[in-house]
């Protein structure tokens, strides 16, 4: 028979692991619960990655001149280049400035001067836009078929190139996109000294920054302000649409004065 004075204290022994038991349970049924809401939410970073990448994608469909003429509607200024920046072979691309800056050294024997140079290429992520400035560098060759292997290898959009361009043929061959003031045989090597990478440059005539988008296709090349990308292309992206939907009008209507009044885009 049971002592009497220690049956309370077993009992409330009994009691106190049975709500420990039950505490647990009901922490593990909510832990469940939450479990596909905190795998379902991105983190701040995913999410951001996931909109560039979005508006990256975007940017590589839409013409660049409607975003050329969605910045001056949005900004009030132009961010194009001039006539001058050519293409070596027709193509289109779109992807985040990477910067760098030659400066004029003539006659120099430093084995690494350019050395800064080849480190950016190799220190650059996918989706990058090689922004080369060589001051007074019409009649220079930025880069060659060297560079734009290490380029195409590393998974560049493309390049553009304040300055010339050389080793048309193999850059063709291996389909990476440049855009150049010109196509000269000459080298850097012996002339010039890395400037600096990742800094705010003029690219032939238009400011750019590191991250900043740069945009390509047949009419040349666009630069638009990270900040502003989103509006810039919802402005874009419109302008093309009505744009699109304006050519079946002129042929139909045969008259392009009631194409704009019915779309307001010229």
């Amino acid at each position: 028979m049971p002592d009497s004075s220690t049956a309370p204290v077993a009992e409330r022994r009994t009691f106190r692991s049975w709500a420990t038991v039950l505490l647990l349970l009901a922490l593990f049924a909510a832990l469940l619960a939450l479990a596909p809401r905190l795998s379902s939410r991105p983190s701040s970073s995913v999410q951001q990655l996931t909109g560039d990448a979005a508006i990256l994608d975007s940017y590589r469909k839409v013409e660049v001149a409607s975003v050329s003429d969605a910045i001056e509607k949005v900004l009030g200024k132009r961010m194009y280049m001039s006539h001058r920046m050519r293409p070596l072979f027709p193509t289109k691309f779109a992807g985040y400035a990477l910067t760098v800056q030659l400066k004029q050294d003539e006659g120099n024997t430093d084995p690494n001067a350019l050395g800064g140079m080849l480190a950016a290429i190799d220190q650059g992520a996918p989706d990058s836009v090689y922004v080369m400035v060589v001051e007074n560098g019409e009649n220079i060759a930025g880069m060659g078929g060297l560079m734009g292997t290490a380029l195409h290898a590393r998974d560049f959009s493309g390049a553009v190139i304040d300055g010339g361009a050389r080793d048309v043929a193999y850059l063709q061959k291996i389909g990476f996109p440049v855009y150049s003031t010109g196509i000269v045989p000459s080298t850097s090597i012996g002339h010039y000294r890395f400037g600096g990478s990742n800094i705010p440059v003029v690219c032939d005539g238009v400011p750019v920054r590191p991250g900043d988008i740069v945009t390509a296709d047949a009419d040349g090349v666009v630069v638009v302000p990270r900040e502003k990308a989103a509006d810039v292309l919802a402005v874009a992206q419109d302008m093309d649409f009505k744009e699109h939907s304006m050519y079946a009008w002129i042929e139909k209507l045969k008259s392009i004065e009631e194409a704009v009044k019915k779309f307001g885009r010229l």
